[in-house]
């Protein structure tokens, strides 16, 4: 019995393995595109009521996009942190400071998770006429944010990581695993 529970201990650590592996792949090899709207979801924000390291990254890369011509319009996307600052506002005044026109961005107060934010993307583009969108976030959530929009009808989407890398990356790697498959399970949003 001792030999059998090994064995399935390794099954499953070597599946939670690859699975991390896999995800990471997919997110550092970025696929680049032409497209409508760069769709950047929220991050921290500090307490002065300016983006994290991690979240200008996401911005940065996101402008990059818009700068060299790559995106028509930029989406921010996120809620009031426990700072009390509205990430997408802190996210438009990011990208107004650095000179993207107030006309080229969009702003998602309401996108408390990724899921939240995909639907709010999906109503947008399907407002605007857009079919194309690249992702924007870390390496690890790229996976998981192009299932939340396969969910609205949107698959395939381009999509780009942030040049940003902490400790805290093997933290949210893993948790990424347990994230993926909980949105796996969840029906597909498309009407």
């Amino acid at each position: 019995m001792k030999r059998l529970l090994a064995w399935l201990a390794l099954i499953l650590l070597s599946g939670f393995l690859l699975a991390m592996l896999a995800i990471s792949l997919y997110g550092l090899n970025d696929r680049l595109a032409s497209t409508d709207l760069a769709i950047v979801p929220g991050n921290t924000v500090h307490p002065d009521g300016t983006p994290s390291k991690r979240l200008q990254a996401r911005l940065d890369a996101a402008l990059k996009l818009f700068v060299d011509g790559r995106c028509k319009a930029i989406l921010v996307s996120g809620a009031k942190g426990v700072e009390g600052y509205d990430e997408a506002e802190v996210m438009k005044n990011y990208l107004l400071a650095h000179g993207v026109p107030a006309t080229a961005i969009h702003i998602d107060s309401h996108g408390i998770n990724t899921l939240e934010t995909a639907r709010f993307a999906a109503s947008l583009m399907k407002q605007k006429g857009w079919t194309s969108a690249v992702l924007v976030s870390q390496f690890f959530h790229l996976a998981r944010f192009q299932l939340a929009m396969n969910k609205f009808g949107l698959s395939g989407q381009a999509h780009v990581h942030a040049d940003y890398f902490e400790g805290r990356d093997a933290y949210s790697l893993a948790r990424e695993v347990f994230a993926y498959g909980g949105y796996m399970l969840k029906p597909s949003q498309v009407r």
